[in-house]
């Protein structure tokens, strides 16, 4: 009879050890963000409910790219049509806002499903460049609407209001906005445990094996796009009641680029990735800026000089990701996870 080394005890027991980790960790995480609003000042609870609105729309983002495989350049449109939404919804309906917000999720998604019929006969580049036509399209309808989008000028949001309390503050919304982004992080990472999960990973694995197998492609293509298109929605309509003003400059084609990069960055195919690049990109201009408000004492005109410099910085970082660690922050992160779980045994 064969005896078990200490080695493969330890990871006989590592899926147990790595769950109890995981929701020692869960409980600590959920701390932090209960008691982060009490502890950061305004400009930190700004960034930080910014922080969740860019997670929101970058894990819808990893949906349709990361787990379908479908190249998308039109998130920031998406998020447009659920933020003007929220507005319309809001000025001329005066709905409650957590209705505003997953309405404009759903208006969001049924766009989205139209934009997404292409995909059956085109993907890759071509796809991508598809969403870039759609984005333009709506962008020329929120400019030319103008009733109900209020044309160049745009339209004001009322501040949200839950139970009478206005939540106009970032203290406020915070509250609102993290437990959102939170229940839709935990959406998309139980989404992958069904069935229509895996066979969107099955549809980016290989599209033609999986319809083989049975998995209507357009059906399932569609409702990723739809399930992306959501989460921008959503994300839009708490954009939008968190700058309390939209117009059609507020989403610039750039900022498609910007969640695209956040998921690349963060790690494709990950639900761990999404956050990590979202928080970096959202974050790391706002800390090289302080490095250069840092250096003001030392060099004089430092912030003017060295500006252009942290955009330059900033792009570096990126362009050394998509060399240096293609797979993102997100392995990074399980690297490290791996070497304290498994150091003692380590040749």
């Amino acid at each position: 009879m064969r005896i078990a080394t200490a080695k493969e005890t330890y990871i006989a027991d590592e899926g147990l050890l790595t769950t109890r980790t995981q929701r020692a960790w869960m409980i600590v995480l959920a701390l932090v963000l209960v008691l982060a609003p009490f502890v950061l000042n305004a400009y930190w609870l700004y960034l930080a409910c910014l922080v969740a609105i860019n997670v929101a729309s970058a894990t819808g983002l990893n949906i349709l790219t990361g787990y379908t495989g479908l190249v998308s350049l039109g998130q920031a449109a998406f998020m447009a049509v659920g933020a003007y939404a929220v507005a319309f919804l809001d000025g001329h309906l005066g709905t409650p806002f957590l209705l505003n917000i997953f309405a404009a999720g759903f208006v969001a998604a049924a766009v989205g499903v139209l934009v997404g019929v292409p995909s059956l006969r085109v993907k890759g580049l071509y796809l991508a460049i598809a969403t870039i036509a759609a984005s333009f399209i709506l962008h020329f309808v929120f400019t030319s609407w103008v009733s109900v989008t209020g044309g160049m000028s745009g339209v004001n949001v009322a501040p949200a209001r839950l139970f009478g309390i206005e939540l106009a503050s970032p203290f406020a919304l915070y509250f609102v906005v993290v437990p959102i982004t939170a229940l839709m992080v935990l959406a998309a990472a139980n989404l992958f445990r069904t069935r229509i999960g895996r066979a969107f990973i099955a549809i980016r694995d290989r599209d033609i094996s999986a319809e083989v197998l049975g998995i209507p492609l357009l059906q399932y293509k569609l409702m990723s796009f739809a399930l992306s298109s959501f989460y921008a929605g959503v994300a839009g309509g708490m954009w939008a009641y968190f700058f309390r003003v939209v117009t059609p400059e507020s989403f610039p084609f750039a900022t498609s680029i910007f969640f695209l990069a956040a998921v690349i960055v963060g790690g494709l195919g990950t639900i761990l990735g999404p956050i990590l690049g979202a928080a970096f990109m959202t974050l790391v201009p706002e800390l090289l800026k302080y490095v250069v408000e840092w250096l003001g004492p030392v060099f004089p005109n430092a912030g003017a000089a060295l500006s252009p410099v942290r955009t330059i910085v900033f792009g570096a970082l990126i362009i050394f990701f998509l060399m240096f660690e293609p797979q993102g922050l997100a392995e990074i992160v399980r690297r490290i996870r791996r070497f304290f779980h498994l150091w003692p045994f380590k040749t």
